[in-house]
């Protein structure tokens, strides 16, 4: 069992940036591949970004944050973060972290990732 919190979130202005942080439980973070999702008011849930359980593995980005955000990992701390630079109105959403045992390819679809956290709001404005 994996228990994730997401915190980090806020209220910022277009332009600016936020760092999100997903705390995991459990010893085996590092057998983890640890992705981003978030679901904006109204929309469907949509992939943001992804890394790999493996060292030097595989990362994905959404094409819409693709050059903005930046997702990591520290095994040490079971922490992944998601460095989100450059925010635009559009990028407001509720962001969710995501554990995907041993996962590497096809990271960009939910159905690789077995936990998830309650979600952390990002609003930004314009």
């Amino acid at each position: 069992q994996v228990q994730l919190v997401e915190s980090g979130g806020g209220l910022v202005q277009a332009g600016g940036s936020l760092r999100l942080s997903c705390a995991a439980s459990g010893r085996t973070f590092s057998t983890y591949a640890m992705g981003w999702f978030r679901q904006a008011p109204g929309k469907e849930r949509e992939f943001a970004a992804a890394i790999s359980w493996r060292r030097g593995g595989n990362i994905y980005y959404a094409d819409s944050v693709k050059g903005r955000f930046t997702i990591s990992r520290d095994n040490a701390k079971n922490t992944a973060y998601l460095q989100m630079n450059s925010l635009k109105p559009e990028d407001t959403a509720v962001y969710y972290c995501a554990a995907g045992l041993y996962g590497d390819y096809g990271l960009n679809y939910a159905r690789e990732y077995e936990y998830w956290g309650q979600g952390t709001q990002v609003t930004v404005s314009s």
